[in-house]
């Protein structure tokens, strides 16, 4: 149901207002008669009896004043009567006899593009629509129309949604379910309107029946008059013979009267009891066409009823369908900033991976240095280690003294070298240890604003932008550190290789 306060029906109102003004002829004259669309739309009425009704209406409107808000108001009216595309293919039809005389040659009316917009209008027939005429002002100028509602976001998406295909069958049920009510409506309308024309029959033939009763009556009267009469008379004749002396008359001919007079009442009573019979029957049937008249009009109650009920229950359907949208696109934001935290986090963890790779490998090349030192081990296997380690020569002398400095004490410059390994090496673990202590106390807090966040979707953003900034502030600080410790086991190895050179 749409009313006067729908937008897109006002601008409906509007652009037809516009395309039936298109080339209306001007005055003739200072003194002539302006041509209004309001004297148009009066001829409907000489083509169709129907459109009376609305035409006296509107001219008994007492808030209209002018022909141009008369004719607003029969657009509205004709728009509610669902024949609005009818009554305007009537005045197509008798384009040379009608609209000549008040349109232009050029004008839209006149052209062949109006069969096309007559054809258009057929499908507001399916649409219904109540107005106030007597509240609205019709007599103003119309306003703007807004483009900004009919025009598609640049945000739109080509391709209908899942919600889009259950709106468009939820629409589809309600309106077969809505055309399978009038179809009802109608049925019952045509019932109807046979019921009241067997009941009028049926009220005349009972009149009828009771003034051929009433006819028969006086002749029961008259003839009972009759008989009384004639039956005095002979009396009467009797009397006078007796009195004469002379012999009586035979009485063969009045028997004969009487006889004929006594069927005939017969028959006349026969026929009173007939139209008695007819008469309860006529009573009966008219008792039933109105309890009949009473339930279908009931019926038509129930379905108008469920009418208005389908109707709320389509402007509910709508409304759940704009917060399901809503709730959907708040989704589909809130997917995409978890999707940015997600790739972050992995970023973050390949990092990490990387991180432990190293520590592996200085993991594994300090326990082949404390194989080196170990006593047990074989000068032989030392020296394969050494060369696998070092296959170049870690040191070169700028002087042979140095040289035989190196060559005569050998195991002191060895103790030294494996000494300051260990210590290297021992600092190297514990900066290890805390990068990874640190590393995971900043991954335990990461998950936990990260919970925090799926857990409360609508917090602030601000905090998630915080947060994203000092989990980058300690990913820059620990590259540096990892670094540091790379150059430190890097420094700690060339020891070693010298050491065992």
């Amino acid at each position: 149901m749409l009313d006067s306060d729908h937008m897109p029906l006002q601008h409906f109102f509007i652009v037809l207002e516009h395309v039936l003004r298109h080339g209306l002829r001007p005055k003739k004259g200072l003194l002539g008669p302006k041509k209004e669309l309001w004297d148009i739309l009066q001829l409907v009425e000489k083509y169709c009896p129907e459109a009376q009704d609305i035409t006296s209406s509107i001219r008994d409107l007492p808030t209209v004043r002018t022909a141009m808000g008369r004719a607003r108001a029969w657009l509205r009216m004709a728009l509610m009567q669902k024949k609005l595309a009818d009554y305007l293919k009537v005045l197509i039809d008798h384009k040379e006899d009608i609209l000549s005389e008040y349109f232009e040659p050029d004008a839209l009316m006149m052209s062949e593009e109006a069969i096309v917009i007559m054809g258009l209008l057929v499908g507001l027939n399916v649409i219904d629509c109540n107005f106030c005429v007597k509240e609205e002002d019709l007599d103003c100028q119309q306003g703007v129309i807004d483009f900004s509602l009919y025009l598609r976001n640049s945000n739109h998406i080509p391709g209908e949604s899942p919600d889009d295909e259950l709106e468009n069958d939820n629409m589809t049920t309600v309106l077969d379910q809505k055309n399978y009510i009038e179809e009802l409506n109608r049925h019952l309308n045509a019932t109807v309107t046979n019921l009241q024309a067997k009941v009028e029959s049926l009220t005349t033939t009972n009149a009828l029946m009771k003034e051929d009763l009433s006819i028969a009556k006086n002749n029961i009267l008259s003839l009972h008059e009759e008989n009384r009469q004639l039956k005095k008379e002979l009396g009467i004749e009797i009397k006078d013979t007796n009195e004469n002396g002379k012999p009586p008359i035979k009485i063969t001919e009045t028997t004969t009267e009487i006889e004929e007079l006594r069927s005939r009442l017969e028959a006349e009573k026969k026929m009173r009891q007939d139209v008695e019979k007819e008469l309860e029957l006529q009573m009966s049937m008219k008792s039933e066409m109105e309890v009949a008249m009473k339930l279908l009009e009931k019926d038509i109650h129930e379905k108008q009823d469920t009418i208005i009920s389908l109707r709320r229950q389509l402007d509910e359907i709508k409304l759940i369908n704009l917060e399901m949208y809503k709730k959907l696109q708040e989704c589909e934001h809130e997917l995409t900033q978890k999707g940015e935290m997600v790739s972050r986090l992995h970023a973050k963890t390949n990092q990490i991976g990387k991180i432990l790779n190293n520590l592996e490998k200085c993991n594994h090349m300090k326990k082949e240095v404390e194989n080196i030192r170990s006593p047990t081990t074989p000068s032989s296997v030392s020296k394969s280690i050494l060369n696998k380690t070092s296959p170049t020569s870690p040191r070169c002398y700028t002087s042979a003294d140095n040289a035989v400095d190196y060559q005569q004490h050998p195991q002191s410059n060895n103790q030294q070298q494996s000494a300051n390994n260990l210590q290297k090496s021992t600092n190297n673990q514990q900066q290890i240890s805390s990068i990874n202590h640190n590393h995971q106390q900043s991954n335990n807090v990461q998950q936990k604003s990260v919970v925090k966040q799926l857990d409360s979707p609508n917090n602030n953003k601000q905090t998630r932008v915080d947060a994203t900034q000092q989990n980058g502030a300690k990913c820059k600080a620990k590259p540096d550190k990892r670094e540091q410790s790379n150059g430190e086991v890097s420094m700690g190895e060339s020891g070693e290789e010298r050491s065992t050179a």
